[in-house]
């Protein structure tokens, strides 16, 4: 790959993690100013599973964090875009619709029906 797309997805990377990032502060700050007390169970019981599931995203996307700098250090090291199981390069719409991934579709495509069988 060359040095000009490798740049575009190190950006395309940074604006993910930036964006991550943001969220993740704006719902610190949403739960901190959130201290409202319900009278009512049933209000208190909504909050409380809305905050869960809002945990649970921001649980996900702390995990895509460290697929982001791994990404990021595959860049500078040489080796993004490169599937790590056969070695072939990994086509660039894959890595435009995931530029996380480490495997090219076909590894991928193996895997998830190696999971399916018994």
């Amino acid at each position: 790959m060359d040095a000009e797309k490798l740049e575009q997805f190190r950006l395309l990377l940074l604006d993910e993690m930036k964006a991550l990032l943001s969220e993740a502060d704006k719902t610190v700050h949403e739960m901190a100013d959130d201290a409202a007390h319900f009278p009512d169970p049933t209000d208190r019981a909504t909050q409380e599973s809305d905050r869960t599931f809002e945990l649970r995203i921001r649980d996900r996307e702390r995990k895509l964090l460290g697929k982001i700098k791994e990404a990021l250090g595959r860049i500078e090291d040489g080796t993004y875009g490169i599937c790590e199981d056969c070695g072939a390069e990994i086509s660039e719409a894959r890595l435009k619709a995931r530029p996380v991934t480490t495997q090219c579709i076909d590894c991928k495509i193996e895997e998830e029906q190696k999971e399916k069988r018994p």
